[in-house]
C-alpha cells in the first residue's frame, strides 16, 4: 500500500510512520520540517493542502491519514485537496466528540452516563470546547473534532475512516501529560492531595506506540473503510489509581489523600463536573480489526515517566 501521513513528524505522527515504514508498504509524510527518516517527505503546509495536490498525485497515496484535522475548514480542505487522489482517507478526531466531554466541562447539561461511550454515542451540542480560553489567532479557538468530522464525511468522495483517540501519554508528549504529577510527587512532603470527586473519575488513556498501532491498522486495513472506531486502553483506572500508577513507575512511595474542593490548594481547584466521565468502549476496534496493545500501561508509563526525569528533548 502506498500511504501518506498528513502531520507525519507530530508526537502521533511520527509514531504512525514510524509503524507504517516498518510494514513494508510506501510510506510519505507530508509536514514543514526537513527529514521524516525513512519515509519519503513533500514539504507543505497543512493550512494549504491544495497547493500540494500534483505532489500528492505524483505519489498516489492509497489511504491519506490526516494527524493535524484540528477545525472545520480542515476537514472540507482535507476531502477537496485528495478528490480523485487517494482511495480512502483516515481522520484522526478525538474522543472530547461526545457528550459527556462538554458535561465535564459545563459547557452542556445531561445527566451522566454510566457506561462508556460507544461509536454510536451522542455527541457534544456545544462547539469550540476552547473559545472560552483561545485567543482567536490560537488553534484552540476553532477547534472542534465534531465538526471536521461532519466535514470530512460530508465532502469526501472517497471511504472515510475515523479514529476517535484517548489522552494520549509518552515520549515527546507536547503536552507533557504525566509532568504536572510528577512534579508533584517530587516535591512532596506528604501525601498526593488530590479532589475526592476526582479521586473516581476516570479517563481513557493510551501510550503513544500503541495507538499509532491502532492508526496503522486501521490504515492498512479495508475492513476499516467507512468505519468509527474508538481507541484507548481498554479499561479506564480511576484519577486515584492512575496516580497511583504514575507513582510506581517512578518509584514514589507516597500516598494518595483524597479531600473535598473546599481543603484542595486554589492552585489545585479544578472547574469541571468530574461527575462525567470519560470513558470509551474500544471494543469495536478489537473485534472488527483485532487491535491488541503491543506495549501497554505498565510497561509504557515506564517509558514515558523516564523520559519525563530527563532533561526534556533529550
Amino acid at each position: 500500500m502506498r500511504i501518506l501521513v498528513i502531520g507525519g513528524t507530530g508526537f502521533v505522527g511520527a509514531a504512525v510512520v514510524r509503524r507504517l515504514v516498518g510494514s513494508g508498504g510506501a510510506v510519505a509524510a507530508f509536514h514543514r520540517g526537513e527529514s521524516s527518516g525513512s519515509a519519503e517527505t513533500i514539504r507543505g503546509d497543512r493550512a494549504d493542502l491544495g497547493a500540494h495536490r500534483a505532489a500528492f498525485r505524483r505519489f498516489a497515496p492509497d489511504v491519506v491519514v490526516d494527524t493535524i484535522a484540528y477545525a472545520e475548514a480542515d476537514g472540507f480542505a482535507l476531502a477537496e485537496a485528495f478528490s480523485g487522489v487517494a482511495g480512502r482517507l483516515v481522520v484522526l478526531s478525538s474522543q472530547d466528540v461526545y457528550a459527556a466531554y462538554g458535561r465535564l466541562l459545563r459547557l452542556e447539561g445531561g445527566a451522566a452516563e454510566r457506561s462508556p461511550s460507544t461509536e454510536d454515542s451522542a455527541l457534544r451540542s456545544s462547539r469550540h470546547p476552547y473559545r472560552m480560553i483561545a485567543k482567536p489567532d490560537d488553534v484552540a479557538y476553532d477547534y472542534d473534532k465534531v465538526l471536521v468530522e461532519s466535514a470530512v464525511l460530508r465532502a469526501a468522495d472517497v471511504p472515510v475512516t475515523i479514529l476517535r483517540l484517548p489522552c494520549v501519554y509518552g515520549p515527546g508528549d507536547p503536552h507533557r501529560r504525566l509532568q504536572p504529577y510528577l512534579d508533584r510527587m517530587w516535591r512532596a512532603e506528604g501525601p498526593f492531595p488530590i479532589d475526592r470527586a476526582k479521586a473516581r473519575w476516570r479517563w481513557t488513556r493510551g501510550y503513544v506506540e500503541d495507538v499509532a498501532d491502532a492508526i496503522a491498522l486501521a490504515a492498512t486495513s479495508p475492513l476499516a473503510a467507512g468505519r468509527v472506531y474508538n481507541v484507548g486502553e481498554a479499561d479506564a483506572p480511576s484519577e486515584a489509581d492512575w496516580v497511583r500508577a504514575i507513582s510506581a513507575a517512578a518509584g514514589w512511595r507516597g500516598k494518595v489523600r483524597e479531600l473535598s474542593r473546599e481543603e484542595l490548594p486554589p492552585e489545585l481547584s479544578e472547574p469541571f463536573d468530574f461527575s462525567h466521565d470519560l470513558v470509551a468502549d474500544t471494543g469495536r476496534i478489537r473485534e472488527e480489526l483485532g487491535y491488541r496493545e503491543s506495549i501497554g500501561r505498565d510497561r509504557g508509563l515506564r517509558i514515558a515517566v523516564a523520559a519525563e526525569q530527563r532533561p526534556w528533548g533529550q
